[in-house]
């Protein structure tokens, strides 16, 4: 088993650390009511995206997500959080230097000791889902849950689902697919494109991620029998009806969006071990985007 499986694995415990650590440090998160701006680059970015959606629709105040690099810091905010696993990437630190002065900053980060720790306000260290892959997993869907349980929901009941999903089988033929397009509503569109990133990074797949309402405006043109269609949650009315006259494989589990991103995950890894490769070393990537100054 390689780092990258062994890091998907643990997800449900990590999430059950992550939930306890909402609860100590409440204070530190972003407080009902305040307007929140969440930044980061990648997976972080994705997350960002999911956490901003969340928040807004727990009711617990407005709430804005953006790339590190295309923050508008000029914009008022009662506090930014910035999400960074190594705490070591340039366009992150670069925005924490920009809103000094302007803005409470606050990072999740896997590091205590990385340069973000000291560049913020406050710092939430999530160490124990730190990760020795490139590709990330456990990190980001821990500051997820975080953000959850810091909301109100119930993350041991998602942890059993994530359980499950780490058993349930891979959707049919999924591995021989040339096309991957996930689909999400609310909060759970960041959780599709992550899914999607996961397929891009892990196996060089072509694939595509968008709000499910906005599939049937092109996207799905490129549908036909090599394709596989995820939603992650709710499918809006119709949708699978119209995927199935592309010929295109659906796939639309119950089961949380979160935990379906478990097996988004271990179907990024399926597909590379099939075209052998090996997901532990993507082509271009590194653990952390560290840029010359100059």
């Amino acid at each position: 088993m390689g780092h990258v499986e062994g890091e998907i694995a643990s997800q449900p415990d990590c999430w059950r650390q992550a939930a306890a650590l909402a609860t100590l440090m409440g204070s530190v998160l972003p407080r009902e009511g305040e307007r929140v701006a969440v930044a980061g680059c990648g997976t972080s970015l994705y997350m960002a995206q999911s956490i901003a959606a969340l928040r807004e629709s727990a009711g617990h105040g407005e709430t804005d997500a953006y790339a590190a690099s295309e923050m508008p810091v000029q914009r008022a905010y009662d506090r930014v959080l910035v999400l960074t696993r190594s705490g070591t990437t340039t366009e992150v630190l670069d925005l924490v230097s920009r809103l000094a002065g302007r803005a409470p900053t606050l990072a999740i980060t896997a590091d205590p000791r990385s340069p973000i720790a000291d560049a913020v306000d406050e710092v939430v260290v999530l160490d124990f889902a730190e990760e020795r892959s490139v590709v990330q997993t456990r990190f980001a869907t821990s500051a997820l849950a975080l953000v959850r349980a810091h909301v109100g929901h119930q993350i041991d009941a998602l942890a059993h689902e994530a359980e499950e999903a780490l058993l349930a089988p891979l959707p049919k033929e999924a591995e021989t697919r040339a096309r991957f397009t996930f689909l999400g509503r609310g909060w759970a569109v960041g959780v599709a494109r992550e899914a999607a990133l996961k397929l891009r990074e892990a196996s060089r797949s072509w694939a595509e991620a968008y709000p499910a309402m906005e599939y049937r405006h092109g996207p799905i043109s490129v549908a036909d029998h090599r394709s596989l269609v995820w939603v992650f949650g709710p499918a809006p009315s119709g949708l699978a009806d119209d995927v199935a006259r592309t010929g295109a494989s659906w796939e639309n589990a119950a089961r949380d969006p979160l935990a379906e991103l478990v097996r988004a995950q271990r179907l990024a890894v399926a597909v590379a071990r099939a075209r052998g490769m090996d997901p532990d070393r993507p082509r271009h990537l590194a653990r952390s985007v560290v840029l010359d100054p100059s």
